[in-house]
């Protein structure tokens, strides 16, 4: 229940923000600081973005790691479980750098 409902909140707030961010108008003219604010923003986003996505990867190859070494038998169930684990996370990282390149093409602070 309380999943569905923070999916769910997620999801309303995520299509309040795109409202918000997709009405500026296109004939804005670009100033300077504006501009370098929003690139400073990203980056500091992508790094956030990059950094759990590291420190997640790091922590799901560890657990593979150690459990395939107490039980070998399961070596390819885990690797399997693994590889889409990694695959998920690495899409988080994705997901960042669009949000991130939308921030810079859109700049909605101007």
């Amino acid at each position: 229940m309380r999943k569905s409902l923070m999916i769910v909140l997620n999801t309303l707030a995520m299509l309040s923000l795109a409202a918000v961010a997709f009405a500026a108008d296109g004939g804005v003219k670009l100033d300077a600081p504006a501009l370098g604010l929003t690139l400073f923003a990203a980056g500091i986003g992508m790094a956030i973005a990059a950094a759990g996505c590291g420190i997640g990867q790091g922590m799901g190859l560890k657990a593979a790691l150690e459990g395939t070494a107490r039980n070998p038998d399961a070596g390819g169930k885990i690797m399997t479980s693994l590889i889409l684990g990694l695959a998920f996370v690495e899409s988080l990282a994705i997901y960042a750098l669009v949000i991130n390149i939308l921030l810079i093409m859109a700049n909605p602070y101007v």
